[in-house]
C-alpha cells in the first residue's frame, strides 16, 4: 500500500512538472538583458534561453532596451523576461512597456534585473511591485521560507548564499516566499520579514519577481529557487 502511494505521488508530481513546462510551449517570449555587468545579465539570459528551448517556446533575445521603443513589437509577446540593472529607460520606452503589460503581456525577472532597473521611474516600479534599497552584509547565508499554496506545492524552504534583498514593496503583491533579517548589520531591522518572491497583476498582465540570483548560477545550485523561478515564468506567460 505504501508503495502504491509513493508511485501515485511521483506520477502526480511529474505530471505537474510536465504540465507546467508545456504551458510555455509555442509561447512567444522576449528576453531583454543589459545594464550593470555585475549581475551577469547575459549569463542569466543564457540560462533562461536553454530552459525555454527545452520547453519549445519561441524565443527572441535583445541586448538593450531598443525594442521597448516599438509597442507593436512588444504586444506580440506572451512574456517579457528582463535582466537589466542600474540603467535608464526613455519616457517612450517606459510608456510602451507598461502599456504592453497592462494589455496582457507577462513580465518577470530576478534580483536587480527588474527591481533595481530604473531607479528614477516610479511608474515602472509601480508595475514591478517593488524597488531594491539595501542588501545588509552583502553576500550572506539566509533562509527562504515558502508560503505553501497551490502555486508552491512541492517546493520546500531552502538555504541560500546570496544578497538578502531589503525592498520597498507594494502591499498589494501576493507574497509566495519570505526571508527574515537577523539585524547583524542593522540592529533595528532584526526580525523584519521581507518578501523573496511575489506575483501580482498590472492591468491584464501578470508580473513575477524573485530576489535571489545575484549570480545567475544560484539557480543551478538551489533547485527550489530554480523551480520557483520556472513556475513564476510559466504563470506570468500563461
Amino acid at each position: 500500500m505504501n508503495k502504491f502511494f509513493i508511485y501515485l505521488t511521483l506520477i502526480l508530481f511529474f505530471s505537474q512538472q510536465l504540465a507546467q513546462s508545456q504551458n510555455l510551449k509555442d509561447k512567444n517570449v522576449l528576453i531583454v538583458w543589459g545594464g550593470w555587468e555585475g549581475h551577469k545579465p547575459e549569463k542569466f539570459s543564457n540560462i533562461i534561453v536553454s530552459w525555454l528551448n527545452d520547453v519549445s517556446a519561441n524565443i527572441r533575445v535583445e541586448n538593450g532596451l531598443d525594442i521597448y521603443s516599438n509597442y507593436d513589437e512588444l504586444i506580440k509577446f506572451d512574456l517579457i523576461i528582463q535582466s537589466v540593472t542600474q540603467s535608464s529607460i526613455s519616457s517612450k520606452q517606459e510608456k510602451n512597456l507598461l502599456k504592453a503589460i497592462r494589455n496582457g503581456v507577462g513580465f518577470a525577472g530576478a534580483h536587480g534585473g527588474i527591481v533595481d532597473s530604473f531607479r528614477e521611474n516610479t511608474n515602472y516600479q509601480f508595475m514591478t511591485g517593488g524597488q531594491w534599497v539595501e542588501h545588509p552584509g552583502g553576500m550572506v547565508n539566509f533562509k527562504v521560507k515558502i508560503v505553501q499554496n497551490d502555486f508552491t506545492e512541492g517546493i520546500n524552504d531552502f538555504e541560500v548564499f546570496s544578497e538578502q534583498y531589503y525592498l520597498h514593496y507594494d502591499p498589494n503583491v501576493e507574497i509566495i516566499a519570505t526571508t527574515t533579517f537577523n539585524g547583524k548589520d542593522f540592529p533595528w531591522i532584526n526580525g523584519v520579514k521581507m518578501p523573496v518572491a511575489w506575483k501580482k497583476l498590472y492591468g491584464n498582465g501578470k508580473v513575477f519577481f524573485i530576489s535571489i540570483g545575484h549570480d545567475p548560477s544560484e539557480f543551478k545550485r538551489y533547485k527550489n529557487g530554480w523551480e520557483l523561478l520556472k513556475r513564476g515564468l510559466v504563470w506570468a506567460g500563461s
